[in-house]
């Protein structure tokens, strides 16, 4: 224990948000620590909190992180930035990674502690998403490849072993294309406008962007010299992406009083004020980057569906006769039977948490307002006493709907649907006792193999490309206006033999996505149960291997950056991490109920209802 009683953590707190006020240059900045983090919000600072027992990895990692936010709030014009920025998911990634590499090389190439501190971020990282198991090109994500091959250039700090295999991997192929163009970023670190101005070149050396007439045609030449492995790779890399550029965490760094001298000599250090003046200048003349063609030379074509005469929207019940229905649901009940203590214990902790958010306060001894009679006596005993009133404080609690998107593939049969069927059921009867209502569909295809719509594509003539060559079926199960209670027997159609089949999750998320956004609520929170990888042999068969899997990751981004829906996932037995930011993985009915208590009561945290609360509304793609 710290003096006075005081846990090791909360100094440790107190320490890191000097020295990120100091390292950025803001004495205002306001560092906090909670869920969601790290993540840097205008003048706000959100980092991982501490555990009551600190020990020196995670010091290291919560320092990097805040190390990584304070660097990019000082170093980073985010007006420039925004209007360099190019089109395109994959060119956009790599445009927003290096330029955290930039700001983040700015301080590493200064101070050995935060060289230090930012090291351990990156292994951090490179070990939460895996990058040791990366054994291919297709699985090695490109964003990540580039930003950890670039902060290389910069600080002459090579890939930390997690992810050196997979950088290999990808390092021939970017040497080919790229030249010298790390080294030339490395010139310019000190400059933004002008290392943008070098990004966009890299970027178009990529292919990801072309930047005019001539470079398109030369490197269209250069494509058609390469072989066609390469070709398929380069096709496939398009449609990788993972981290937020801004989002770190780390590793074990400097102790604290290495933290402090670093920030001291920050503060000492005025040779970025020339720099970032220089930024500020010109960033008013900087125009947006736009290509000055359509990427119409693209090697994979946009995602599309061949026909969509045959997808369906249907609601559980007709797809079942209500005396099946009667009886898988009962069969279900035998199941939660014996989990009655844990939905229990589980409805009774979230409706706390979200009835604690809606319980009325009220300001006291105001001169106009509701007359205060608990204050009455007093006047009664001294009427010189003016009469006291009250006024019920506005509440941040906003109306919330909930939406579970549940994967009803044959991939899921036996246990895991099964727990999934449960853990709806499970999360809708608590949720409506808190009034928060919650809306539970299902996605699945109308056949194996295609069914009609390959049918159709082979009486057409087998054209190229056709793109998604399956029907779907998405399933309500119970709408968000449909109490529990009329809607409880539906859930057991998730039981029925022969309604799982293939899985098209891009589509799916984008349809639940859609009904959410129709609705008046103010809060609208997205939770997808499913066990993997998207799979639909058709599909995949005449198409790019990648082909639903890169429609997917786009969907997820897509909502994650821009929609004012949070989405979260839970993967059943699988690893869903490298899909979705936000997601967990279990392998029971207990784990899952638990889980989705946990993650939805996080959502309700005030931290959380900030950050989301200012977003921008999405468009329906």
């Amino acid at each position: 224990m710290a003096d006075g009683g005081e846990l090791p953590s909360e100094a440790f707190k107190r320490a890191v948000a000097a020295a990120t006020r100091a390292i950025a240059r803001d004495g205002e900045l306001e560092v906090t620590f909670g869920a969601n983090g790290p993540r840097l919000d205008q003048e706000r600072v959100v980092l991982t909190p501490p555990s009551r027992d600190l020990n020196t990895q995670e010091i290291g990692e919560i320092r990097g992180e805040a190390d990584a936010m304070a660097l990019r709030k000082r170093h980073h014009d985010a007006d420039l930035h925004r209007l360099r920025r190019p089109p395109g998911q994959v060119a956009q990634g790599i445009y927003d990674a290096l330029e955290q590499a930039r700001c983040e090389a700015i301080g590493a190439r200064r101070m050995m502690g935060v060289a230090d501190n930012l090291s351990a971020a990156v292994e951090a990282r490179c070990r939460e998403q895996r990058f040791d198991q990366v054994e291919n090109r297709v699985d090695a994500p490109i964003i990540d490849v580039v930003g950890l091959l670039a902060r290389e250039k910069l600080t002459g700090q090579e890939p930390p072993a997690q992810a050196k295999h997979m950088c290999d991997l990808w390092r021939s192929w970017l040497d080919e294309r790229i030249g010298d163009d790390f080294d030339q970023l490395a010139e310019s670190v000190d400059d933004q406008a002008a290392y943008a101005e070098q990004l966009r070149r890299l970027i178009a050396h990529l292919e990801f962007a072309d930047e005019d007439e001539n470079d398109t045609a030369n490197m269209e030449s250069e494509a058609g010299d390469e072989d066609a492995a390469d070709d398929d790779m380069d096709a496939q890399s398009e449609g990788e992406s993972s981290d937020e550029p801004v989002e770190m965490s780390g590793t074990p760094g400097a102790d604290s009083d290495e933290v402090a001298e670093d920030a001291s000599e920050v503060e000492m250090d005025s040779s970025d004020d020339a720099s970032m003046a220089g930024d500020e200048e010109a960033s008013a003349d900087a125009e947006p980057w736009r290509p000055p063609h359509d990427r119409s030379n693209s090697r994979q074509p946009a995602y599309h569906a061949y026909t969509t005469d045959f997808d369906e929207v249907i609601d559980a019940a007709e797809l079942c006769e209500p005396e099946e229905l009667t009886r898988l649901r009962s069969h279900l009940d035998q199941q939660l039977a014996a989990l009655q203590g844990v939905i229990t214990r589980l409805a009774n902790r979230l409706q706390r948490r979200l009835l604690a958010k809606q319980m009325r306060s009220w300001d006291f001894d105001l001169d106009e307002g509701i007359l205060d009679t608990a204050r009455l006596a007093r006047i009664v005993t001294n009427p010189t006493y003016p009469l006291s009133y009250k006024l019920e404080k506005e509440m941040n609690f906003r109306d919330t709907v909930v939406s579970l998107l549940l994967d009803n593939s044959g991939s899921m049969r036996g246990r895991p649907i099964s727990v999934a069927a449960m853990s709806a059921d499970i999360l809708a009867r608590t949720l409506e006792r808190c009034a928060v209502k919650v809306e539970i569909l299902g996605f699945t295809t109308r056949a194996w193999k295609g069914g009609r719509a390959r049918e159709q594509w082979l009486a057409d003539g087998k054209p190229g490309s056709p793109g998604r060559l399956n029907e779907l079926r998405h399933i309500v199960y119970k709408s968000a206006d449909t109490p529990w209670r009329r809607s409880r027997k539906n859930l057991g159609l998730m039981l029925r033999e022969g309604l799982l089949k293939e899985n098209i999750d891009g589509e799916a998320l984008l349809w639940a996505h859609n009904r959410l956004m129709a609705r008046s609520e103010q809060r609208r929170i997205l939770m997808v149960i499913s066990d993997g990888a998207p799979v639909d042999d058709s599909t995949l068969s005449v198409n790019s291997g990648n082909y639903l899997d890169r429609h997917l990751r786009d969907v997820i981004r897509w909502i994650e950056t821009a929609s004012p829906v949070d989405l979260l996932a839970i993967g059943i037995g699988h690893d869903v991490t490298r899909y979705y930011r936000r997601a967990v993985t279990i392998v029971d009915a207990e784990q899952l109920g638990g889980t989705m208590t946990e993650k939805l009561a996080e959502l309700f945290d005030e931290d959380m209802a900030h950050e989301h609360g200012a977003r921008t509304p999405a468009r329906v793609m």
